[in-house]
């Protein structure tokens, strides 16, 4: 959305000049023929690619995205002519949505980037449902520090651990190979300010330290249906696909 100190967008019927290029994505080469003018408005990554002075004089008009998947990239092509994004109408229709941020950061999209954390956040707290530990692992190998998107998940579990009576046996399997994301759990923790009188003191002995019985939360020994056991994966040996 643009701000007062942002050039307002160009309307759509002014960026579908007659000039078009060709992206050809994936092992199989998907040919899209997409508007020059609109792709490259949008995307510093394309711009710099087809609008350098060196291009131009080769008049080159096609690019490959070999390491690309297709449905991520149809999705892009369908924010690209209606910056609209498809509601998730289920979790498995969240994976492509991630795999298309991943575009979205190597295109340097930074709109469409903030539209797909919002689609995302706001699919799990329609459904008050919260990432699986597959996705979260999956944004972690895929992204680097400070990013939202990476920021918006690891709040999210947070929150899902901090109000849990038990500790899933996955979770706890990848909180111990994983110290970054502990950290981050920590670190997003922090930032909820918390009042002192409302955190339970150790030191006190007039305090029960609200526990019920002595001893730290239990681990699960079951999985519940709706989390995906993915306890063996580790986040810097996810599956990557449209990493910049």
């Amino acid at each position: 959305m643009s701000t007062s100190s942002e050039q307002p967008e160009k309307p759509l019927h002014q960026l579908l000049t007659t000039s078009l290029v060709d992206i050809y994505v994936g092992p199989e080469n998907t040919d899209w023929t997409i508007h020059e003018k609109l792709l490259c408005y949008h995307s510093p990554f394309f711009r710099s690619i087809f609008y350098n002075k060196e291009n131009r004089e080769s008049k080159t008009k096609s690019y490959g995205l070999p390491d690309s998947d297709d449905l991520p990239f149809e999705l892009f092509v369908g924010w690209l002519y209606s910056r609209a994004l498809r509601y998730p109408e289920a979790e498995k229709d969240v994976g492509p949505l991630l795999d298309l941020y991943f575009l979205s950061e190597q295109f340097q999209i930074t709109k469409l980037s903030d539209d797909i954390v919002e689609t995302v956040r706001a699919f799990y707290h329609n459904n008050e449902t919260y990432p699986g530990l597959r996705r979260v692992q999956y944004v972690y190998a895929n992204t680097s520090e400070d990013n939202q998107m990476r920021e918006m998940m690891v709040n999210s579990v947070a929150r899902y651990l901090t109000l849990s009576d038990a500790i899933p046996a996955h979770w706890e399997n990848a909180l111990k190979k994983n110290g970054q994301l502990s950290v981050d759990i920590i670190r997003s923790i922090q930032q909820w300010h918390l009042e002192g009188r409302s955190v339970p003191d150790a030191r006190d002995v007039s305090q029960d330290r609200g526990r019920e019985k002595v001893g730290f939360s239990a681990v699960e020994e079951s999985m519940s249906t709706t989390e995906i056991k993915d306890e063996d994966v580790d986040l810097d040996h996810s599956k990557t696909n449209g990493s910049s």
